[in-house]
């Protein structure tokens, strides 16, 4: 009870900050995002690498609420229809943030013990890492090999964008286990602040993906000149209303994921990226997406993606909330709150992603 009146406490001097400075402006949605991948088989590479010099504290127990549905099974497997799954990568980079998410989850979430983790890696020894911060977590790992797709990566605008492991969500529908045939995909940047589960019984309708989109962003920016020039790239949109969606947050029905085979599809446009005589996009891993489902994503409500609170590519400038209320906040952008928590130059928000890191020596 004292954590939630202090994170309330946060939020309302937030929100009081935002209405009062006419100086915080609007902004066009970040795109940066980190993204993930995973194997069905735990294998990983021959050279270790060690994170000795990451330190967790212990997150306390939680347990499920008196109305949350009973597992069918003593010792729940993945398969266990009862359970929400939840998509998360770990990586050296980013780990501080995943510890915060999984807490901000589980913290929030009425059935916590019916939440199953897949943890996406291209390193080895955090699954001890996991165990020891998490002990009763339900969560598998696994590895994601970045030679999958090293060669289908073209230069982006960030360096960070370029990074094997943000492609790893594309082979979710493959790795993941088939009985499983809905998962929340989640950025490692962002914190949860209602219960998973609201998410989780979105209506995708007949669509495969779900998402908030913002249909009043300028969707051309996102692909070159000439690719709005060549009819054969820009006709891909002549049938829809495209709109904008930030990847980081996303319900996906892998039960037509697989079916209609869109990893292929995701692949084939990055395969074009690279042989194209010019570029048909800048960033990382978006467009492909965008090329693929936008105009055919089934909508979520704009609370489940605060985004945009990392700053912009350049300045990683303090970004504030979009109108409305607030399920999840997301650091897409250059800065991350763990970074600048550190530098003592933390932007206003930062302030609510702080009370979910457990990094630090255990008392």
């Amino acid at each position: 009870m004292l954590w939630i009146m202090r994170f309330s406490g946060f939020f309302s001097a937030a929100m009081v900050m935002i209405v009062l400075s006419p100086s915080l402006q609007s902004f066009h949605p970040a795109e940066a995002i980190r993204s993930s991948q995973v194997d069905s088989y735990l294998r990983f590479p021959t050279s270790p690498i060690l994170f000795d010099k990451f330190s967790f504290r212990r997150a306390p127990a939680f347990r499920n609420a008196g109305e949350c549905r009973p597992s069918k099974s003593d010792k729940p497997s993945v398969c266990d229809p009862s359970l929400v799954h939840v998509a998360i990568t770990l990586d050296g980079e980013y780990l501080r943030g995943s510890i915060a998410a999984v807490h901000s989850i589980l913290q929030h979430s009425k059935c916590p013990e019916s939440v199953f983790f897949h943890f996406l890696v291209s390193e080895t020894n955090l699954e001890t890492l996991v165990r020891s911060t998490f002990p009763e977590l339900k969560f598998k790992v696994y590895f994601f090999d970045p030679e999958r797709v090293r060669s289908l990566i073209s230069s982006s605008v960030r360096q960070a964008l370029e990074q094997p492991l943000n492609y790893a969500r594309n082979y979710l529908g493959d790795l993941l286990e088939n009985c499983v045939t809905r998962v929340i995909y989640l950025d490692s940047d962002l914190v949860v602040v209602d219960d998973i589960s609201k998410l989780w019984s979105t209506s995708l309708g007949k669509k495969t993906i779900g998402a908030p989109e913002y249909c009043h962003a300028n969707f051309t920016k996102y692909f070159t000149e000439h690719f709005w020039a060549d009819p054969r790239y820009a006709g891909v949109f002549s049938s829809r209303s495209p709109c904008y969606f930030n990847t980081g947050v996303m319900v996906i029905d892998l039960d037509k994921w697989r079916r209609f085979g869109y990893t292929r599809r995701i692949e084939q446009w990055m395969e074009t990226q690279k042989t194209s005589l010019s570029r048909i996009y800048e960033l990382g891993s978006l467009p492909p997406y965008l090329l693929v489902f936008a105009g055919h994503v089934a909508p979520i409500e704009h609370r489940w993606n605060q985004h945009g609170l990392g700053g912009d590519n350049v300045r990683g400038s303090c970004r504030d909330l979009h109108a409305g209320p607030v399920s999840l906040l997301h650091w897409s952008g250059s800065g991350k709150p763990w970074l600048r928590l550190d530098s003592k130059q933390p932007c206003p928000l930062d302030s609510l992603w702080a009370p979910f890191d457990l990094y630090g020596q255990s008392t």
